[in-house]
């Protein structure tokens, strides 16, 4: 199956450019010109596998469209932009980014670049921590190579425990998540109540409660 890469430029140079590069590689190339239509294509169609992503888009910016619509799906991202400047490269990598290029660009160096987190993508999908397997790209968890099924809201939790491995995810940030997914204020206690259902349906101790701060999901 080719892995699909989505282009986000307003440029036709560039996206012709770039377009006729990739598909000779065999990497199927949607491209989009806009904020709005890039925000469409993400939310109705299966996860790209890579996000190539102008900074400067006739509609917004392509920073404030990976934090709301592309982080959190852990869709992995070149930057691209015109602006050769040492602030928005630290902005593009403090907030997610995998690369950042700057124009002009060679589009060899493009493209060993996509090669390289394609293939390093492909190994950090699944993580296998005890019997406990979880595939990043279809949020499923498998026990002892059975799906463990999850709430909607379930998956969401864990997910974030994944996207932030080795690292202690706060209460209040997991309250403020719970917000945006659900339109619920909830409390401390519910949010107890939640992770112990989880911890009972996959049946493993991989999830640790850090006491006063949050929990946390370590490799072994």
């Amino acid at each position: 199956m080719q892995e699909i890469i989505l282009l986000v430029e307003d440029n036709l140079m560039i996206i012709k450019g770039i377009k006729y590069a990739l598909e000779k590689c065999n990497y199927q190339i949607v491209y989009k010109t806009t904020v709005i239509d890039a925000e469409k294509f993400i939310e109705e169609n299966s996860k790209p596998n890579l996000i190539i992503l102008d900074i400067t888009l006739p509609d917004g910016d392509g920073f404030s469209l990976y934090e709301q619509s592309i982080k959190e799906k852990n869709i992995p991202t070149i930057f691209l932009t015109a602006k050769d400047d040492e602030d928005d490269i630290v902005k593009g990598l403090n907030i997610g980014a995998d690369d950042y290029m700057t124009k002009p660009f060679s589009i060899k160096e493009l493209i060993a670049r996509v090669n390289k987190i394609l293939l390093r993508n492909k190994k950090q999908n699944v993580i296998s921590i005890k019997d406990i397997r979880y595939d990043m790209d279809k949020m499923v968890v498998f026990h002892n190579n059975q799906k463990v099924e999850l709430s909607s809201l379930e998956i969401k939790l864990i997910h974030l425990l994944f996207m932030n491995l080795n690292k202690t995810v706060s209460r209040n940030t997991i309250l403020d998540k719970i917000w945006e997914w659900t339109g619920n204020d909830v409390d401390d206690h519910t949010v107890t109540v939640y992770f112990n259902r989880i911890r009972e349906k996959i049946q493993t101790d991989i999830i640790d409660t850090v006491k006063g701060v949050g929990y946390r999901i370590d490799e072994e």
